[in-house]
């Protein structure tokens, strides 16, 4: 099979540390949401088997089909807005998986009509890479803020990754990430989780659709979900060249995520779509060093996943038990890269660079605007200074 030709070590390691990042960077906040609605054990246990198995088959079956690296996470600032809303409002789970399916539909429309990949192909390539240097530029931040914490640990995990990137740069990562995980396990740093393997099983929960939670829930969760995930993760599927005619069927996918949601809502997967941060590790030069062969790294995240969806709290103890530091020191160098490839594409149009920077700051700032994320804002803010320095200009 040309998959396992084409896998690498270094393809693998991507896309477990994508899962590790993504996971543990943001499982508390889903767990938060399900508890809002009052979720039993079983209910959370299910929430995990549906996202895990959702985010799996939306990650693996794309990018085995496309030969292209499609990514899939659960929405994080969705899960924000579902914990805040669900325990204001007091929501039952039933009401809370009709918004879901109200979301889930709204996603789908979104994607099958083909206005969202439409409005995302007139921001400037300038503007794009400046959002997604934004967006993964609070990773690198974090990765060396971490030493505050656990400077022998990342000084470590640096000068690992330096000499990797001279010697051996296609497993730089990989060589960094083993280094770290003896070294925080000889200090006794690795937090042992007393769970066992028991399969997860997904608990069915009937939908009850009411204008309050559509209101309060499911509209909500359209916009930060679109407009916090889904256009950053556009933003760096076309900054890493994925994008154009022959790349990623970006309204296709968007669709995927829709109709698979609706189907699993009920279980508890709230929102899928478009990953950004863990996209960009499996994207990147780290990941592979030929573009033709990242989609393997898609495809094991997306295994990867699936196993998580099945043994449910089982892998989330497991992940869990890496230091933070690690994580965020791991996430910050492996993403070091793209960083670096989307500040040089955004300040290379003297024409749009002022712009460029300034949607890059708003996204860095991590500002909230009436409950929609700094990612949307940086564009909304880049795109009105090249308005006002452009408009009516004269080439």
């Amino acid at each position: 099979m040309r998959f396992f030709k084409d896998l690498s070590l270094s393809a693998f390691t991507a896309g477990f540390v994508a899962v590790l990042v993504g996971f543990t960077s943001s499982v508390a906040i889903v767990f938060q949401a399900a508890q809002a609605f009052h979720a039993t054990p079983a209910q959370i246990s299910s929430w995990m088997w549906a996202l895990g198995l959702g985010m799996g088959l939306c990650s693996l079956l794309p990018s085995l089909l496309l030969r292209m690296p499609v990514m899939v996470a659960w929405s994080t600032p969705g899960a924000a807005v579902l914990a805040t809303a669900g325990l204001t409002g007091g929501f039952s789970m039933a009401e809370a998986v009709g918004a879901f399916m109200v979301c889930a539909a709204l996603i789908t429309v979104s994607g099958a009509t083909g206005w969202f990949e439409k409005v995302m192909n007139r921001i400037p390539v300038a503007i794009a890479s400046a959002l997604l240097a934004g967006v993964l530029a609070r990773f690198g931040l974090d990765a060396f803020a971490a030493a505050q914490t656990a400077l022998p640990l990342v000084l470590l995990m640096l000068a690992t990754y330096l000499l990797c990137q001279r010697w051996l740069p296609r497993y730089a990562v990989v060589v960094t990430f083993v280094i770290a995980i003896i070294f925080v396990a000889s200090r006794g740093e690795l937090v042992g989780a007393g769970v066992g393997f028991d399969l997860a099983r997904p608990v069915f929960t009937a939908p009850r659709f009411s204008w309050s939670a559509i209101v309060s829930l499911a509209v909500p969760l359209f916009v930060v979900t679109m407009a916090s995930q889904n256009l950053p993760g556009v933003a760096v599927i076309r900054a890493t060249g994925y994008g154009g005619a022959k790349g990623i069927p970006i309204s296709k996918i968007i669709t995927l995520t829709g109709l698979v949601t609706l189907v699993l809502a009920p279980f508890g997967a709230y929102a899928l779509n478009l990953a950004a941060i863990t996209a960009a590790i499996c994207m990147g030069r780290e990941a592979h060093a030929d573009p033709a062969k990242r989609y393997t790294a898609a495809v094991a995240c997306g295994a990867l996943y699936i196993v998580i969806g099945i043994f449910g709290a089982a892998v989330t103890g497991l992940l869990t038990a890496f230091p933070k530091e690690l994580v965020a020191a791991i996430a910050g160098l492996a993403l070091l890269g793209t960083i670096g490839a989307g500040m040089a594409a955004a300040i290379r149009d003297e024409s749009h660079r002022e712009a460029a920077i300034i949607t890059f700051l708003v996204t860095l700032s991590g500002v909230v605007i009436a409950g929609v994320g700094s990612a949307f804002w940086g564009v909304v803010a880049g795109a009105v200074a090249l308005f006002v320095q452009q408009y009516g200009r004269a080439d």
